[in-house]
């Protein structure tokens, strides 16, 4: 028999590191699986082997976690305007969870279910049915029976709260992230407060994840912990940020640059400042240390190669990779072999070969959230006056910065 798995709490209990998954959604949607706009993950169904393949990828370059594929796989989200997969939601659930069971079952890995935020939240949907949303998810993560469960991607607290309180019921560890920044949520509560309520309301882990980019990020955590700490309440603490630079970013993050989401690739860390961002995780206390948006398996092999130490192992994946360069001391051009040392790619600049490009953009900033009426969501397809619409409020924002 395989020897039995240690659970996320009993890891993160004994000081281990835990090393997340990456994007899967930008990831796959750049691969042909996704389609930008909605976001959902109906590949589970129509092309599995594509989430299979993604999945050992991340297992090979370090992972521990293998992240269902079920953001966005709510009903309301698959129905949401216009979209008319006939694939039900508990269809893409169930399928995800046995392709990463499948995979994690190759190696030292965890299956986590996870749940995001709702177009019924924004549309003003009671507590009631919102928590009908994630309990629809909660009953297939449960006849699966993944290892843990994740509450992640929530701009505002309160449906964070509610997340967790549904996901609590099944008696399974709850980790909770939400998408914000050091300013805090949508409706302004401070990452500390934030922390604060999803502990209180059962998530053991509390964290942040995608919308800004890693140190910010990393930022944020730092103040959740100080207000779980000065709170007196105890939690381990998680980091998945996004593989992009935002030193431009406002309190919605990412979304409001006018490069999302087809002309972010400027952005994107190196691998060697995913080296430093894995480190100042592990020095802030943060132990479940990740990616979202944007990073892909050689970014959380990165992570991987920077923890072996404390980890005591080194991924599969980096057989094909010579710490810091080290196999460019194969390369047949002896200035690239030059190159095969640790201070040449920590001391590095890179250029972005864009001479006639900005190095920081104006994010558009519409100030719009849970509560405003271009929120509301429907199942019907977006309308030509509707886009009109939403025209007229792209110039007015342009015009008024």
């Amino acid at each position: 028999m395989a020897p039995v798995k240690k659970g996320i709490i009993e890891r993160l209990n004994s000081g281990e590191v835990v090393i997340g998954d990456g994007g899967f959604v930008f990831a796959l949607e750049k691969r042909g699986y996704v389609k930008a706009g909605p976001w959902t993950p109906e590949a589970t169904v129509t092309h599995p082997e594509a989430v299979r393949q993604l999945h050992r990828e991340f297992l090979r370059s370090g992972s521990n976690v293998m992240q269902t594929f079920t953001f966005y796989a709510s009903d309301d989200k698959l129905e949401n305007r216009g979209q008319n997969l006939r694939i039900t939601g508990a269809q893409i659930n169930e399928a995800a969870c046995d392709l990463a069971r499948e995979v994690a079952s190759e190696g030292d890995a965890m299956v986590a279910g996870g749940v995001c935020q709702t177009p019924s939240y924004l549309s003003c949907k009671s507590e009631t049915d919102v928590k009908a949303i994630f309990k629809k998810q909660l009953d297939v993560f449960m006849k699966k029976n993944v290892d843990f469960l994740i509450a992640e991607y929530f701009e505002h607290v309160e449906e964070a709260v509610w997340a967790v309180e549904v996901l609590k019921t099944s008696g399974k560890p709850v980790a909770a992230s939400m998408c914000i920044g050091p300013e805090g949520d949508m409706h302004g509560v401070s990452p500390g407060d934030c922390a604060v309520r999803l502990v209180k309301a059962g998530a053991q882990i509390v964290g942040v994840n995608c919308h800004f980019d890693p140190m910010t990020c990393v930022k944020a955590v730092k103040m959740m912990k100080e207000g779980v700490e000065k709170a007196r309440l105890k939690a381990h603490y998680m980091v998945q940020p996004l593989a992009y630079h935002t030193p431009d970013c406002n309190c919605q993050g990412f979304i409001d640059l006018p490069e999302f989401p087809f002309a972010l690739e400027p952005r994107i860390l190196t691998r060697w400042d995913m080296h430093e961002y894995a480190r100042e995780s592990y020095k802030a206390g943060i132990r479940f240390i990740g990616g979202c948006c944007g990073f892909e398996p050689y970014h959380i092999r990165a992570i991987a190669e920077e923890l072996a130490p404390e980890r005591g192992i080194v991924a599969p994946a980096s057989e094909k990779h010579g710490m810091w360069g080290a196999g460019l001391e194969m390369h047949t051009k002896p200035w690239v072999r030059a190159r095969a040392r640790r201070d040449y790619w920590e001391n590095i600049a890179p250029a972005s070969g864009r001479p006639k490009c900005p190095s920081m953009s104006t994010p558009e900033g519409w100030g719009v959230t849970k509560g405003h009426a271009d929120l509301l969501q429907h199942k019907e397809a977006t309308s030509s006056q509707e886009m009109k619409h939403v025209l007229e409020m792209q110039k007015k924002s342009k015009s008024s910065t």
